[in-house]
């Protein structure tokens, strides 16, 4: 790509396309082919069938995603959680040990705590924001350290240049999880990181009909990823692909919107007398609000408060909105609220959910691209102001 077509905006319409599309199409395609002729091959990964992920609506994907962060190689996979659990498996093996921040999604804390620990796999969990406590957790077996940008559902902002100091220094492979705020806001390997995981199905898709993951970073890693991914079968159909391929071309407008809904929505949240405490790092009350300004572009859209009163109030306040939707997810055109407690979280027992500060009023906003004013207002209708 020439120089002049570097900007991220430009790179996720144009970077990976097909020089020759089929036709002359201007639209890739969908190739709803399971299998494709492949000829003398070196290696079962490169026949061309779908479950190998090699068809051109992958590989299409495959080459933006991975010039969009800066990354030798990508891979989709067929969900987020997907993304995770094979790339924790591809890198670890019975009797391997890793470091993981304490406030997870709550998916990814089952994951960790009932699938990993029955394969053998070892693990402890650390404050990301104390760094000085993680080498106490090291073990001769520890190959790997796992975070997330900002934490679901408490907006938390690791130490995450100490995370890539730390695992270099120690020899560990850095995972980061970095769905909550887009290549648009944050691109973790260029600050060092080894594996940058999406749950595509949020602002990289953007429009909540798909859902989808991908594993980005070095070449070997990504490879053995695949392999990984090739074997369990947790392969993103074609037309999935290219919805993904579709939502990612409008991502930089998108985020840009939520990044500004985001910031307007908890300033006023912040300032309404039956507001709590709101979780933002755009926020400057935040207290990694500095280290977010230093390493992100914006914040995102995502933010979560809580509301004074008992779990019935925060029921009325998700009831009288409008313009936010109840529901799970994250990262579409649309606003979308939830408690963690009764979703993203509800695996977790209220013991966990407590050690981490996640409340029964705790209330998660995934802002979408309506007009900020118009959110405000709405959640003030809801509020009674």
């Amino acid at each position: 790509m020439s120089s002049e077509k570097r900007d991220i905006q430009t790179q996720l319409v144009h970077a990976g396309e097909m020089e020759e599309p089929s036709e002359g199409a201007v639209v890739l395609p969908i190739y709803q082919s399971a299998t494709f002729a492949s000829g003398e091959v070196e290696s079962y990964d490169d026949l061309r069938y779908i479950r190998l992920n090699n068809t051109p609506n992958h590989r299409v994907l495959h080459d933006k995603l991975a010039a969009i962060v800066g990354g030798e190689a990508a891979v989709v996979t067929g969900s987020g959680m997907a993304a995770i659990a094979t790339a924790l498996m591809a890198l670890l093996r019975s009797g391997d040990h890793f470091l993981a921040q304490d406030c997870l999604y709550g998916g990814t804390h089952s994951l960790l705590t009932q699938d990993m620990t029955a394969l053998g796999i070892g693990f402890d969990f650390i404050a990301g924001n104390e760094s000085e406590s993680w080498k106490e957790k090291l073990r001769p077996e520890t190959k790997l350290i796992y975070v997330e940008t900002m934490t679901n559902p408490l907006l938390e902002v690791a130490d995450l240049e100490g995370v890539v100091d730390f695992a270099r220094e120690h020899g560990l492979v850095s995972v980061i999880d970095n769905t909550f705020a887009s290549p648009v806001n944050f691109r973790p390997l260029e600050i060092g990181f080894d594996l940058e995981i999406h749950s595509a199905t949020k602002y990289l898709n953007g429009h909540s009909d798909i859902v989808a993951g991908c594993v980005i970073g070095g070449e070997k890693r990504v490879g053995e990823v695949l392999h990984k991914l090739n074997h369990l079968g947790g392969t993103l159909d074609p037309h999935a692909c290219f919805l993904l391929h579709r939502g990612m071309k409008t991502l930089a407008l998108r985020v840009r919107q939520q990044n500004e809904n985001g910031l307007r929505l908890a300033e006023f949240l912040e300032r309404h007398e039956r507001v709590v405490k709101v979780n933002y790092p755009g926020l400057v009350s935040h207290p990694q609000h500095e280290r977010a300004k230093r390493l992100f572009e914006g914040c995102g859209g995502v933010l979560s408060f809580e509301l004074e009163g008992d779990v019935a109030a925060a029921d009325r306040l998700l009831e009288r909105l409008e313009l936010a939707t109840s529901a799970p997810s994250l990262g579409g055109v649309e606003s979308l609220v939830t408690r963690p407690v009764n979703t993203s979280h509800r695996g977790l027992s209220r013991e966990e959910r407590e050690g981490v500060g996640i409340a029964d009023t705790l209330i998660r906003v995934a802002v979408g691209i309506e007009g900020a004013e118009d959110l405000c207002a709405d959640f003030g209708r809801a509020l009674g102001g």
